[in-house]
């Protein structure tokens, strides 16, 4: 069984706590009353699916043998417009940096959002996700980036 505690400092401002231990500031826009000191809890939905998926991918391509040098996931999401304004469109975008097979980047993504991702599974009933890759080779990367 997983567990979570969520603390309310002040105003819109909270503490959020995983039975790990991890803690995060949760927080909500001027215009609600907060402060906007940390993400909102409908943003750490979306920091969530992103980290899941991606934490598959790399597990994935270092099984793989891929030589990658980094995974960056952005993930753009559409609200419905009433309440409780579920997320109804999920677009999940992989840039995979290195030498790295179009099959294997292809089979980590397809693995993650099939098979592994418990976040994205769950999103999955209430929103279409759909995903997209580029692999950006060493030729390629931008210096300034890195």
């Amino acid at each position: 069984m997983s567990k979570a505690r969520v603390r309310w400092v002040e105003g819109m401002q909270f503490i959020a706590e995983a039975d790990s231990g991890h803690a995060i500031v949760l927080d909500g826009s001027p215009s609600v009353g907060g402060r906007d000191t940390g993400p909102r809890s409908m943003e750490l939905l979306l920091m969530g699916l992103a980290g899941c998926t991606a934490m598959d991918v790399v597990f994935i391509l270092r099984r793989k043998r891929q030589k990658f040098t980094g995974v960056e996931v952005n993930v753009t999401a559409e609200r419905a417009p009433t309440h409780p304004k579920v997320y109804t469109k999920i677009h999940i975008e992989y840039l995979i940096y290195g030498d790295v097979s179009d099959k294997a980047a292809r089979q980590a993504i397809e693995l993650s959002e099939e098979k592994y991702c418990s976040a994205s599974a769950m999103m999955k009933k209430t929103a279409e996700v759909t995903w997209s890759y580029k692999i950006i080779r060493p030729d390629e990367e931008n210096p300034a980036q890195s």
